[in-house]
């Protein structure tokens, strides 16, 4: 069995992987940016199997680096991370929002915080290979506009969750390649169209779909050997936005993220 660590598991998608984990008697550290709704979880988590909590908020570069830092001390068989929190559209009217270190929120959130987060548990996640990186991605994927990264320009909530979506893919499939030969896999996916969860509703959209349309893509991708490198729609393999694939695209992402990311 396998030692799981989930992002934003206290609600929606993460919450139902996070039972369906733990049933499966796989160990889950559930992270949650509330203290409370966490602890809660993972006593429910406890009645069905064997599960940990960690707390930290993903919009702090620093938070999110002592989250890695925490659980790679506290679990260094982890095997398989799930970047599965994110910040949505945000209610229609919102405005631009940043993070905690000033960087436009979505793009902290959905991608800043994966990339940081998965850099510090590398080793760790190297260590006990096979193992795997599970991206939560969205089949909304929008370029990055490398002029203007920090969305300071027109600034529209949808517009900058399908910027740091696209990011996300491209950054997945580049690490995917660096890992080459590591025996880590790291793969991308879109769960499921509008579900049922309080991002969507906060967005102002009518659910399409429930948190279980969602979760059979990510079981599959934390548990099973599916490749690396790949872009999944559900459990179907597909086909990311056609820049994300691009090398100049990767590169220049790779540049900017880097410095986004220096202390």
């Amino acid at each position: 069995m396998s030692t799981i660590l989930i992002t934003g598991a206290t609600s929606g998608l993460g919450r139902y992987v996070a039972f369906e984990l733990v049933r499966s008697g796989h160990l889950v550290l559930a992270h949650g940016r509330d203290p409370h709704r966490t602890e809660s979880l993972v006593a429910e988590l406890r009645t069905e199997g064997r599960a940990e909590g960690f707390v930290a908020d993903l919009a702090s570069l620093d938070q999110v680096r002592e989250l890695g830092a925490k659980v790679a001390d506290a679990h260094p068989e982890l095997d398989v991370l799930v970047n599965n929190a994110g910040v949505g559209s945000g209610s229609p009217g919102t405005g631009r929002e940043v993070s905690a270190d000033g960087h436009e929120l979505r793009l902290a959130v959905n991608y800043l915080a994966p990339v940081a987060l998965t850099r510090s548990l590398l080793p760790v996640l190297r260590a006990n290979s096979p193992a795997r990186v599970v991206n939560v991605g969205s089949a909304g994927q929008e370029p990055i506009d490398f002029d203007d990264p920090e969305f300071t320009r027109g600034h529209d909530g949808f517009a900058a969750y399908c910027r740091a979506k696209f990011a996300l893919a491209a950054h997945t499939f580049a690490l995917a390649e660096e890992l080459a030969g590591t025996d880590v896999a790291v793969n991308v996916l879109h769960p499921a169209t509008f579900m049922d969860t309080a991002m969507v509703r906060e967005g102002g959209v009518a659910p399409w779909s429930t948190v279980a349309d969602g979760a059979p893509g990510v079981l599959a991708l934390a548990t099973r050997d599916l490749g690396t490198g790949g872009y999944f729609d559900g459990t179907r393999p597909a086909r990311a936005h056609e820049e994300t694939y691009d090398r100049e695209v990767q590169k220049r992402l790779a540049t900017l993220t880097d410095r986004l990311l220096a202390p």
